[in-house]
């Protein structure tokens, strides 16, 4: 009885720190697509994207016009998704509101596409700063992005529901994963002064950078889409909890800086008519 007892007591634990897990991520990532807007697709339309370059190096070049527009596409659609991600894993509002639901969601998939489309444009004609290793591994973030998004709509209009929710499950673990390689990298600048970074991101934690942002997101999006069918040992659901509370405190204390330092002031210049 007592061991029964304790497996509640982990369970409840665990869903609990997992609900806080994706409370901080979307508060976070709406944060981000804020920035994202602000920051870059405003420059866009008031034709200073030059400044793109202050904080992603060589992003821009004035030679390269397909490139610099698949990019502003990218940017644009990736902070349109980010915040409407949010709103469409919120079940009341899919239970509730159906028609706003489906409205949000043909955005959201465009947008994923469009996202997917101008990155995929991007590395085409101009390639990413890092090399090949990078082209490789933000070429295999596009195509899963575009593939989940088609798969996601698919199974939608096909009524297959279980598959529509693990589908859309996946699409925002990809989603989220431009924020997350802005959050890891901001993390291991304060806490290793740039460790295995090279200027032109060759380094060997760039490499690593190159796939670690988006492909352990699947593996937990799958995680969710089992509702923690693999976490029912006792060993395993302690260490899911002891991972999970690491993760809220990185995600606070990284999403405060951020906010600080970048975010924030961005997104009042804006506001502000400073910009």
């Amino acid at each position: 009885m007592r061991d029964f007892y304790n497996s509640v007591k982990q369970t409840k634990l665990l869903h609990l720190t997992a609900r806080i897990l994706v409370l901080i991520v979307w508060g976070s990532a709406i944060l981000f697509g804020g920035y994202i807007l602000t920051f870059y697709f405003v420059a866009l339309i008031q034709g200073n994207t030059s400044q793109w370059n202050e904080v992603l190096p060589d992003i821009y070049d004035e030679k390269t016009t397909s490139a610099t527009l698949g990019i502003g596409l990218h940017f644009a659609a990736g902070g349109i998704i980010l915040i409407l991600g949010c709103i469409q894993l919120v079940n009341s509002v899919r239970i509730k509101y159906p028609i706003i639901h489906r409205i949000i969601g043909r955005v959201y998939v465009l947008a994923s596409m469009a996202a997917a489309i101008g990155g995929l444009v991007f590395i085409f004609t101009k390639g990413t700063i890092g090399g090949l290793i990078m082209d490789i591994g933000f070429t295999g973030y596009g195509i899963l992005t575009f593939t989940a998004a088609i798969a996601t709509i698919y199974f939608a209009r096909a009524r297959n529901f279980d598959q529509h929710r693990a589908w859309a499950i996946r699409l925002f673990a990809l989603a989220i994963g431009s924020w997350l390689y802005r959050m890891d990298y901001g993390f291991w600048f304060m806490v290793t002064d740039r460790l295995g970074h090279q200027s032109d991101f060759t380094g060997v934690f760039d490499y690593f950078m190159d796939f670690f942002f988006y492909l352990p997101n699947l593996l937990v999006a799958e995680i969710f889409i089992g509702k923690y069918e693999v976490l029912k040992s006792k060993a395993a659901k302690i260490l899911a909890v002891i991972f999970l509370s690491g993760a809220n405190l990185f995600l606070i204390v990284a999403t405060y800086f951020f906010t600080e330092k970048y975010w924030g002031p961005a997104i009042l210049d804006v506001i502000l008519g400073r910009q």
